[in-house]
């Protein structure tokens, strides 16, 4: 007897839909306060995935963390942030935006509850150990977390990010 593989189909990369990033018009992946390099190749990655992009602080760390982390040809969802990355939220709030945060908060809602993005988003991603700013608190519309049952508190800031991008996309 011949034992028969289960094979997935995939879709040929030349069938895929391949489109422009509408990113701006749409959501924005903001992890800007993360420490660890490969955290920010694996929520670019998902950005692309998603239709999103990404904004991050224009410091050598990123630069250096998303030369290294970057498995993408190139990188036209991604975009510098320059000077206060508060008032850079603040901004996007000013201009319409929805602010998401992904935090472990007494308010936070689980993330079954988060609904995926009708108007413009912006999804904030805090340090892996210290989290947002609690300044940030203040200036968002939903703060998100993602319910665990095993002994662990939290995911990978790029684990949490990508699951939170896909929700916010309308893909899960």
């Amino acid at each position: 007897m011949t034992a028969r593989r289960n094979r997935r189909k995939s879709v040929p990369s030349r069938q895929r839909e391949h489109r422009r990033h509408g990113c701006w018009d749409h959501l924005i992946v903001a992890p800007l306060w993360v420490a660890y390099q490969a955290n920010l190749g694996t929520l670019l990655r998902t950005c692309d995935a998603v239709g999103a992009c990404m904004a991050v602080p224009k410091t050598t760390h990123y630069r250096q963390a998303l030369d290294k982390g970057d498995t993408l040809p190139l990188r036209p969802h991604l975009h510098w942030v320059e000077g206060s990355k508060v008032a850079w939220i603040r901004k996007q709030r000013a201009d319409g935006k929805r602010i998401v945060v992904v935090e472990l908060n007494d308010g936070a809602i689980p993330l079954c509850m988060l609904q995926a993005a009708s108007q413009s988003t912006v999804l904030v991603l805090g340090h892996e150990a210290a989290g947002v700013p609690d300044e940030i608190f203040g200036i968002a519309d939903d703060v998100v977390q993602i319910p665990m049952v095993g002994v662990g508190m939290s995911l990978n800031v790029a684990v949490a990010g990508s699951l939170v991008a896909y929700r916010l996309a309308g893909l899960s």
